[in-house]
């Protein structure tokens, strides 16, 4: 008989005086997302993780972008790092690791993941421009920061090659949905991937 899994799924909603976010998501997903943060490219670019990671996302966000973007883009990282902890839960029987490369023609992108407990992001990506669909590219960096921090991960960001922006961007989003996705499979749903018996 088989026993069927647990589903790892969160929803949490965020407000403050900066910004207001809702967002449901699902690890173990189809690559389906309805992602609306009222920065076209920012978007794109979670799309393009939640597509090739295989996950479900739900976003919907409003912040003072007359501002500029700031606020929500570190936001919507912190959101969706809490939703990744909780759905992740104990950590039970996930691989743990994950890597990928990704490329989008002449950019190559190299992400691993640590489900590890701890709060970690190496980011090396000399982007080629300053702005990007809009977006102040220093707005990245802070993303993966904000996520990192409250996913509780180790996050290693190499982008290897590239000429174009938009190009090089994309293939870090895609990469690092592909790496998320390796890091979360499951494995062994008795078994936490750790010699501390904990993550």
């Amino acid at each position: 008989m088989t026993t069927s899994l647990p589903p790892r799924r969160a929803d949490l909603s965020r407000q403050t005086n900066e910004t207001n976010i809702r967002a449901q998501f699902s690890i173990d997903g189809a690559g389906n997302g309805d992602i609306q943060t009222g920065i076209a490219f920012f978007d794109h670019m979670l799309m393009q993780t939640t597509r090739h990671g295989g996950f479900d996302l739900t976003l919907q966000a409003t912040g003072d972008l007359k501002i500029d973007a700031h606020h929500t883009v570190e936001d919507c990282g912190i959101v969706l790092g809490q939703l990744l902890a909780q759905a992740l839960s104990d950590k039970s029987g996930v691989c743990r690791f994950g890597y990928a490369y990704a490329p989008l023609d002449e950019s190559l992108a190299r992400v691993v993941v640590d489900l590890s407990g701890r709060a970690s992001l190496s980011y090396h990506a000399a982007l080629s421009r300053t702005d990007v669909g809009g977006m102040d590219t220093d707005l990245f960096r802070e993303f993966f920061q904000a996520f990192v921090n409250h996913a509780q991960i180790t996050l290693h960001i190499d982008l290897i090659r590239g000429v174009n922006a938009h190009h090089q961007v994309e293939a870090i989003f895609k990469s690092f949905g592909l790496a998320l996705a390796n890091a979360c499979t499951r494995r062994n749903m008795d078994h936490i991937p750790s010699t501390k018996g904990c993550l």
